[in-house]
């Protein structure tokens, strides 16, 4: 890892930060590009190995990746806190902030369990490139019949577009609520994407694309921010050696990728579909199999 360059540290930064929110896998990603592009990234570039610098580099870049969610939708989420405190405080669920912070927290709680207990075993046993290649043209599968069952079943599209979209989003059940973020336990897998996962669970259950992906990104944000900053402590120990400034520079990377990747979806979700990223998963997951069999 202390071979990690500038230019290599910028690009998986970029790379983290757009497909972690576009619906297509980062981990996936992180494993796979490596190993295509072989030499010196697919010996050093590896998540799979124990006590993996390039995990904690990774994963480091989480807290940019969440950043740049936060900066985006600061004003939802003063609200969203605003509801968490005044229904801690007058012990109520009345309004749709309320509803909405608790349905966050519950969403959350599934994740956190599984990916505490099972985050170590899926990276070791199946964050290889096959299997992380694998696994993508899964994904693609998933959004494509995510989409089919959502065209069978009712859903109005942009119902009372008049009405603010947290307040659409308070009004699912809690059911509904952890039934999607139970979705971001799947992601777990290399090459399977959160938000992917989640937007079909949201659109199953009736939401809109718009509404799917707004939800997707909020659910995901203490998620990611949290797996971020668990891993933060290791790059300050012996694992971060001699690569801080690659850290800041792909962490920047990430950051405005990010950035600019959720300010595109939420404008994309507004009238299209996951059909383009499903046959883009299928199709680089499919090339990338063939490739590293061959190789």
């Amino acid at each position: 890892m202390s071979q990690l360059s500038y230019f290599e540290a910028i690009v998986v930064g970029a790379f983290q930060g757009v497909t972690e929110l576009f619906p297509v896998s980062s981990l996936g990603h992180s494993v796979i590009i490596p190993a295509v592009v072989g030499g010196q990234w697919a010996r050093d570039l590896s998540v799979s190995a124990p006590e993996s610098p390039y995990l904690a580099f990774i994963v480091g870049l989480h807290v940019a990746t969440a950043a740049a969610l936060l900066v985006f939708f600061w004003r939802d989420w003063v609200r969203i806190v605003g509801g968490l405190v005044s229904s801690v405080r007058y012990r109520r669920l009345e309004t749709g902030d309320e509803r909405l912070a608790w349905l966050i927290i519950a969403g959350t709680i599934p994740v956190g369990v599984f990916g505490l207990l099972l985050e170590h075993l899926f990276r070791t046993t199946l964050g290889k490139p096959i299997p992380a290649a694998a696994f993508l043209v899964a994904n693609g599968v998933v959004l494509l019949v995510g989409e089919r069952l959502r065209r069978r079943t009712e859903v109005t599209e942009n119902a009372e577009a008049t009405e603010d979209e947290d307040a659409r989003l308070g009004r699912m059940s809690f059911k509904d609520g952890v039934f999607i973020g139970s979705a971001q336990v799947l992601a777990l897998l290399p090459g399977i994407s959160r938000s992917g996962l989640t937007m079909v669970a949201g659109l199953v259950r009736g939401l809109s694309h718009e509404d799917a992906a707004r939800f997707s990104f909020l659910l995901s944000t203490p998620v990611i921010l949290a797996a971020g900053v668990l891993k933060v402590p290791d790059l300050f120990g012996p694992l971060g050696a001699g690569i801080g400034g690659q850290v800041v520079a792909g962490s920047v990377a990430s950051f405005i990728s990010a950035y600019l990747a959720v300010r595109f979806l939420t404008r994309y979700f507004h009238t299209r579909t996951l059909t383009p990223f499903a046959i883009y998963c299928v199709t680089a997951g499919a090339a990338a199999l063939v490739w590293l069999s061959v190789a």
